[in-house]
Formats: C-alpha cells, structure tokens, sequence
C-alpha cells in the first residue's frame, strides 16, 4: 500500500534565501518528529544555488559576484554537489523523510528519485536516462539526461540525526538562461564545463511545459505514495525566517 506523503507547492519568489530555508524547516522538524515525511515540488525564483565545496574555494565571491551581475541570487544550499541553477521555468525538489539510519539509504534515496524523474520524462516521450555526462555542470552519478548527450536534473542529499533530505532540479525550459549564467560562474570556480550538455526538457521534447512535467512527475510519485497536499504551517515559515540569513551567499 502507497506510503502517506505531504505534498506543499508554494515557494517564495521574491526571498530565493527563504526559498532554500524552508525546505531546511522543513528537514528540521521532520527529523524532530514535529512534521511527516514532506515534499516540496516548487516553481522556484532565480538562483544560483552553490554547494559546500564551492563556499570552501578562494574563488567563491568571485563566483557569487558572477552569479549576481547575471540576474541571479547567489544561495548557500542543503544538498551536496558544485553550483547548480534554479530559475522560473525549473521544478524544483525537497524531499524530507524521517530515518534513524539516514546513512544507511543514501543510495536508496538516489536511486528512487532518478529513476521517478526518468520515468516522468519517459511517459511524456523523452529519451532519458540516468547516469553522469561528460563536461556536465555538477557532475554525479544520478543525474537524468537526455540520450545521453543533455542534463536535464540533477539531485544531491543533507543527512541529519534522524532524516534525509534529498533536494534537486528539473530545467524544463530556458535552458540558455542556465547556460548563460553558468559559464562565468564555472569560469569563476575555475571549473570545467561543457555549455553544450546543459539543456532543458524543451529542448529533447519541444514544447514541454512546467504543467505537463510536474503532472507526469506526480502520476509517477503516485504509484509509490499517497499524496495529501497541504498548506505550509505558520512554524515552519517561522523557523525558516530565523534560518533565512544562513543560506544568503555573503557581499563579493
């Protein structure tokens, strides 16, 4: 029988800060017992969402000036991996499930995520699959791409005592818009990155919209939950504007 799943779908487009410390209240209060397993499936604001290893490097406020002088909030993010972008014609993804051996089912996690959003793109008849493509921006094992040649998603995981949180994106469209920002910013990182395998759900299925991949991406879920959509909570806002301050990326 489906497992119960929360499903929340408001994000905050004028504090992508806030965006990101919700999912982390989020986590929180999963991880406290204070909330069930949650999902948040969002529309998110315009960002350029960096990871640990990219805050440790000397050239990170170089990177968030690049990220800033393109049009994009520069955010200090929960998952793992290098710089990655959301921007309005992305889905993005906050999964936080209780877990007392939260180390124990990382891949577990990463397997169920990228094989939901292949199979999402596949209903809709996208030739994805799953696994790293070369030169690609935050590179990893499971990311979903198109035949092989074009990322499409990317996912990464937070581990806490007693949760997992697994957080990703999904460029549906504009794909030139993550391109256009990522270059400078990779330029800044001094990290390799091939331009040519950023790409978005469009461009392998033109036409594609934000409406028919989240729904496809839903039918998919549905087979393994029982989705119950609901309003954030006042204390979850709450103690994500006392976290707020902490995912802002500082003054370059």
């Amino acid at each position: 029988m489906p497992q119960p799943l929360r499903l929340h779908r408001r994000a905050f487009q004028d504090d992508p800060a806030l965006d990101v410390a919700v999912s982390r209240a989020i986590l929180d209060r999963v991880a406290a017992g204070e909330l069930p397993e949650t999902l948040r499936i969002t529309r998110p604001p315009a960002m350029v969402a960096f990871g640990r290893q990219d805050v440790a490097s000397a050239r990170y406020a170089a990177a968030v000036r690049a990220a800033r002088e393109h049009g994009f909030e520069a955010i200090e993010r929960l998952a793992g991996g290098r710089a990655a972008v959301f921007h309005e014609g992305t889905l993005a993804i906050a999964h936080a499930r209780p877990d007392p051996e939260p180390q124990s089912h990382i891949y577990p996690r990463f397997e169920e995520w990228s094989g939901l959003m292949e199979a999402a793109l596949k209903r809709l008849g996208v030739d994805a699959g799953v696994g790293e493509v070369p030169g690609e921006y935050c590179p990893g094992g499971y990311s979903v791409h198109a035949g092989g040649r074009i990322k499409l998603a990317g996912i990464g995981q937070k581990l806490v005592k007693n949760a997992g949180h697994l957080g990703g994106v999904l460029v549906v469209t504009d794909s030139a818009r993550v391109r256009g920002v990522l270059v400078p910013v990779y330029e800044a990182l001094a990290l390799d990155f091939d331009p040519a395998t950023a790409g978005s759900v469009e461009d392998a299925l033109p036409g594609a919209t934000l409406d028919r991949v989240e729904e496809a991406l839903l039918e998919e879920l549905s087979r393994l939950y029982e989705i119950e959509e609901a309003e954030l909570d006042e204390s979850t806002i709450e103690r994500a504007r006392e976290l707020r301050d902490e995912h802002v990326s500082p003054a370059a």
